[in-house]
């Protein structure tokens, strides 16, 4: 019988009646990805039931999907656990083993201000951002990082609202430009607001102009703390400088693209880098809550949430 024509049981049982499959292909687990996990079934059980196989003559079920779930469990220290009991064949089990971890639409990440808005909610409720990160099982940081859509300005609102302002990160980073230098992020908002309808402000944009913001930044405190020239220089052609200190200082006073020559009108799309797998840049880009396309903005969600794992803080911008 085929596992879609079998009815499922519903139980609670003893978690130590339940095996992992020797032949699951997941034969890697992430700890910290686990020990996440483990924090959210100690907060709220577990929500979604582990399918298993009918029991062994010695009242013992073998895991058909959910062995992470399982694993996370037994690590919260859960005793008992609620599991759909479905017969299944072998060869059958590892095609719904494939299928659910691809997802195939089964499970959709909420939209980045949803999600956002979301866990702003839910932080509302606790006295200090240290008390509501750490219902999170992460730190201040991350409830920053993950809160920011939520507490957008009632203008960028607006302009994400209508459509003007391409994607929520978009919004994100014209925040942090008006955080550093209000009255360009100001000039900038009242561009985009005499945009033509159906026009919009692409996220590169915005990230061109905060850029710009903080090679400026760098460049003043470069030239608050620039020490006197060398008495005994060696001769060089100053205006391409290309190797050892004065290259270095260049790169640290401006940022890259003042140095590059200008690019043409309509430049071509940067070649997507070498060794990256397309789908694992769409998988992550889903659980990030982020536009596939946008491997920039995946690149700093991702490290924002390494540094937090490691419970390094970084500044907000």
């Amino acid at each position: 019988m085929a596992f879609k024509e079998t009815v499922p049981q519903f139980q609670m049982i003893n978690i130590t009646l339940i095996d992992p499959d020797p032949s699951h292909p997941r034969q890697n687990i992430d700890e910290n990805s686990l020990k996440g996990l483990a924090n959210s079934i100690q907060k709220k059980g577990l929500i979604h039931p582990i399918v298993v196989q009918p029991a062994s003559p010695d009242g013992r079920h073998t895991i058909i999907v959910g062995e992470r779930r399982w694993r996370a469990a037994v690590l919260a220290g859960e005793k008992t656990v609620p599991i759909l009991i479905r017969p299944c064949e072998p060869d059958e089990a590892l095609e719904l083993r494939v299928f659910e971890n691809l997802g195939l639409g089964m499970r959709v990440a909420l939209e980045p201000r949803d999600m956002a808005n979301a866990i702003q909610t839910i932080a509302d409720r606790f006295e200090t951002r240290e008390a509501a990160a750490e219902h999170f099982g992460r730190n201040p940081t991350w409830l920053s990082l993950a809160t920011a859509a939520a507490n957008l300005s009632p203008k960028v609102t607006a302009l994400l609202d209508s459509g003007k302002i391409s994607s929520t990160g978009a919004a994100i980073q014209l925040e942090k430009l008006a955080q550093k230098n209000e009255a360009k992020a100001e000039s900038l908002i009242d561009q985009i607001e005499q945009l033509p309808e159906g026009e919009k402000l692409a996220k590169k944009d915005v990230d061109v102009a905060l850029s710009e913001e903080s090679g400026r930044r760098r460049k003043k405190e470069n030239a608050g703390s620039e020490a006197p020239p060398a008495p005994q220089a060696v001769e060089a052609d100053d205006s391409s400088p290309s190797t050892g200190e004065a290259a270095t200082e260049q790169s640290q006073d401006a940022p890259p693209w003042e140095n590059a020559p200008t690019a043409p009108a309509t430049p071509a799309p940067a070649p997507r880098r070498p060794g990256v797998n397309p789908s694992k840049v769409k998988k992550v880009a889903e659980l990030l809550g982020l536009g596939e396309g946008d491997e920039e903005e995946i690149l700093v969600r991702l490290i924002d949430e390494f540094l937090a794992m490691k419970g390094e803080t970084t500044p907000p911008f």
